[in-house]
């Protein structure tokens, strides 16, 4: 097992890229740490072709060594080939950020990226700058809905989407309890990370006012992340789609 210390994590994202774990060396340690309580986000993309790994998020009980003592505090297990993500908001402290190849769904020596922000809660710079495509909806040909929810055990929710030439899409976050924001994410440099220019709308309306974007037309791929304010709430999400003259 190795072990890779990144230091005190901030909002730019820390990215490592083309790691790998084997049958004979199957996880993966990244330890950090951060200053205040934070959205701490993480995610595994680019899981190679056939193959399942899996992530685990743990507080260090203070020694500063991952072991047995240190607390979990969450996991991703998504089946198949799926991008894993953890978002909670945590505070000051040191953090370990296990990767683990799981070895029903693999075979061989599997490669992944990883990333890991610390963004701040309850802002309008809350937003989790991490792509993972946590829920992917394909091409939008037809209205959908989504129902879900985030709090501080989950702050973050990311949806992946494409629009075809002569479509377009209104996006509305509705059935709030508490307050949650949403922004439209069009990653060009296909990096998975939200880098400046990439941010096409967002909706921050206070309290539990539904958020609209609205009159999204241009094709393309999209990422929609619905971002947790303040509080734990359940969410509608819609998506509701059109078509157009131009595109």
């Amino acid at each position: 097992m190795a072990t890779f210390n990144l230091g005190t994590i901030g909002s730019t994202p820390v990215v490592r890229n083309n790691f790998s774990l084997t049958t004979s060396d199957p996880t993966d340690v990244f330890q950090f740490q951060i200053n205040g309580t934070k959205n701490i986000n993480l995610d595994l993309t680019d899981i190679s072709a056939g193959d399942d790994a899996e992530l685990f998020l743990f507080r260090d009980n203070g020694n500063g060594i991952f072991d047995s003592g240190d607390q979990a505090v969450d996991l991703s297990t998504n089946s198949r080939n799926r991008d894993e993500s953890i978002n909670n908001r945590e505070s000051t402290g040191t953090y370990f950020a296990q990767v683990r190849r799981f070895e029903p769904g693999s075979s061989g020596t599997i490669t992944y990226d990883f990333a890991v922000s610390a963004t701040t809660p309850n802002s309008t710079s809350g937003f989790s700058n991490l792509l993972p495509k946590e829920f992917e909806l394909g091409n939008l040909s037809a209205d959908v809905i989504r129902s879900n929810s985030v709090g501080d055990f989950d702050t973050t929710d990311t949806y992946q989407f494409s629009l075809g030439l002569f479509e377009g899409v209104n996006i509305t976050l509705d059935r709030l309890l508490t307050d949650a924001d949403i922004r439209l994410v069009r990653d060009s440099n296909n990096n998975r990370i939200v880098d400046a220019g990439e941010e096409i709308a967002r909706s921050t309306r206070g309290g539990i006012t539904a958020d609209v974007i609205s009159n999204i037309n241009l094709s393309g791929d999209y990422f929609l992340q619905v971002q947790q304010f303040s509080g734990n709430t359940g969410y509608s999400l819609t998506f509701d789609h059109f078509t157009t003259p131009f595109a």
